[in-house]
């Protein structure tokens, strides 16, 4: 049998990804573009056969609102 390497090890450095990680917190998310991403989820998950566009789904994003209880 193949002897497997550990799973559990150090992630490699990687200064550049550090520094967009970094800046990504720093400015956060706008509405539009969570609002934007809230879309692309949406259209991504309906079934290919539904009809369903993505200017539907940005529609029907101004119409429907969610309560939180």
């Amino acid at each position: 049998m193949v002897e497997r390497k550990p799973m559990l090890r150090p992630s490699p450095m990687r200064p550049e990804l550090d520094l967009i990680f970094a800046q990504a917190r720093e400015n956060g998310v706008s509405d539009a573009e969570l609002r934007e991403q809230r879309i692309s989820f949406a259209y991504g998950n309906a079934p290919e056969e539904s009809g369903i566009t993505k200017e539907s789904v940005r529609e029907a994003s101004g119409r429907v609102r969610m309560l939180l209880k």
